[in-house]
């Protein structure tokens, strides 16, 4: 007779958790493309739905302008870091990666409807692009875990510079303030959601 040993139980879970991971990540973009293919086929009637800043009505498109774009090459240039980032983050765990999501998303719409510019409208995943980076950044710190620091070194490393230019103010039609407001969320969410250890019971004599 074969059982089951606790490292194949911890690898089955392993591949699930990746296989999962992929797949939402994959789906999502997906979701992007398929979206500016309907766009495109109703002559931008989706483009509607960016956010305007500073009028009440425009709160209901908050959501929604994270999953708009204006154009196939807008898409592209945030189908990469999204596929990556998102997959990293969404190892950690679905629900948890669903959750960082819609803070980053909502606190970023909020900032951009605060502080963008009149007269402009605003849609992408771009804020949830540079959400995602700022909490895989700072996860590894705030969860003390050795794998996911390297990981956060990692990204800095790679994507740090683009980051850096995403967020200056002197770049012309580029929501900057979407990209900052993006940053500070996914750092937030780093620790709204942390992983918080259980201590051992202390042993006092009776």
């Amino acid at each position: 007779m074969t059982g089951t040993t606790g490292r194949d139980t911890a690898a089955r879970d392993g591949a699930g958790r990746v296989r999962a991971a992929a797949q939402l990540m994959v789906a999502w973009v997906a979701l992007l493309w398929v979206l500016e293919a309907v766009d495109l086929a109703t002559g931008h009637a989706l483009d509607g739905y960016g956010i305007s800043p500073r009028q009440v009505t425009e709160l209901r498109d908050i959501v929604p302008a994270a999953f708009l774009h204006y154009g196939f090459g807008h898409v592209a240039a945030n189908t990469v870091p999204l596929l990556v980032f998102g997959f990293l983050a969404a190892l950690g765990g679905i629900r948890r990666f669903l959750a960082v999501a819609a803070l980053i998303v909502v606190v970023d719409g909020l900032g951009v409807w605060l502080v963008s510019p009149p007269y402009s409208v605003t849609a992408g995943a771009s804020g949830l692009v540079f959400g995602l980076f700022g909490y895989l950044v700072v996860r590894g710190f705030v969860d003390r875990k050795a794998l996911d620091i390297g990981v956060g070194l990692l990204i800095g490393a790679v994507w740090g510079s683009t980051i850096l230019l995403g967020i200056s103010p002197t770049q012309s039609g580029v929501s900057w303030q979407g990209h900052l407001f993006g940053l500070v969320a996914g750092v937030a969410a780093a620790f709204v959601f942390r992983r918080r250890t259980r201590r051992a019971p202390a042993l006092t004599p009776g």
